[in-house]
């Protein structure tokens, strides 16, 4: 009987991840805007999203969720890419939304891409950190993850964490864990601010831009309304990204995050001292880990 059980779990399990790990992006998200800019490639598991002075492009997931990890394999723009954007996010309809994201900002040729994070909760952003990446984002694809569970929103790169907002709101920080979120990715015109400030603008003489995307994975709970919001928190064998291994990074994870920050972080809000006058926002004033 306990071998049965036992089988039974593994299959259930297989399964379930099966399931997960093989998401289709046709399968799974929209057209959002510039259709026709944009597009689904062989068997629905790549993507295309194009920029040119027209428009822009943008896909959304069909579905919302509550909690998970959400992988993306992205190959940016190449070549002179100033002024473009190419996002990678969370986001939640409402005046006061909520919003985890990956944007990178291109880059004149032989200049390295930004790697540019943000939160949102309840609508207030502003928490701005920034990286170069240490490869080439546009020679490969490269996995992208948003890591988001009651207690903890972590962003990976190739598995390797590069930042963790934690959970505070004891401490009166707010923290997203109430509204379902779509996921989004786009690429746009952002030359007002993009590129050094702005200061880079496109050259449209290097139209179209194209970003390609393939391989997106949402292992997470689906939003079916506000019991969601249990059921989506709870500690369950399902909801494995709520796990006590999820609830803080490892011991090795933490050397890689902080290897890379040391490394190739250029900018840091909280370190920004000068943009608060020194009442610096409370999350930055507690334990990262």
């Amino acid at each position: 009987m306990e071998n049965i059980l036992a089988l039974c779990l593994l299959v259930f399990f297989v399964s379930l991840r099966s399931s997960l790990v093989e998401a289709n992006i046709f399968n799974s998200m929209l057209l959002q805007w510039g259709a026709q800019h944009s597009g689904f490639l062989g068997t629905g598991d790549d993507a295309t999203l194009i920029l040119d002075q027209i428009t822009g492009s943008g896909i959304e997931s069909k579905e919302s969720f509550l909690f998970g990890s959400f992988e993306m394999q992205i190959k940016l723009v190449p070549g002179n890419s100033a002024g473009t954007v190419t996002a990678y996010y969370l986001y939640s309809n409402g005046e006061k939304h909520d919003e985890i994201d990956f944007e990178f900002l291109g880059n004149v040729s032989g200049q390295p891409y930004v790697i540019h994070t943000n939160i949102y909760t309840g609508g207030e952003g502003g928490r701005e950190q920034q990286f170069y990446p240490w490869f080439d984002p546009t020679a490969d694809f490269h996995n992208y993850t948003i890591h988001w569970n009651p207690t903890q929103v972590v962003w990976y790169v190739d598995s390797i964490p590069i930042r963790v907002f934690r959970n505070y709101l004891s401490n009166g920080i707010p923290y997203p864990n109430k509204q379902a979120m779509r996921v989004y990715s786009s690429i746009w015109n952002a030359d007002s601010w993009a590129t050094r400030g702005g200061l880079d603008k496109i050259d449209w003489t290097k139209a179209p831009f194209i970003a390609r995307l393939r391989r997106f994975t949402p292992m997470a709970c689906q939003y079916n309304g506000p019991v969601s919001i249990r059921q989506c928190s709870a500690p369950t064998p399902g909801n494995w990204w709520n796990s006590p291994a999820n609830s803080k990074l490892s011991s090795v994870q933490q050397r890689k995050m902080d290897s890379v920050r040391n490394k190739y972080m250029i900018y840091d809000y909280c370190k920004n001292f000068k943009r608060y006058n020194g009442l610096m926002p409370g999350e930055c004033l507690m334990p990262q880990y």
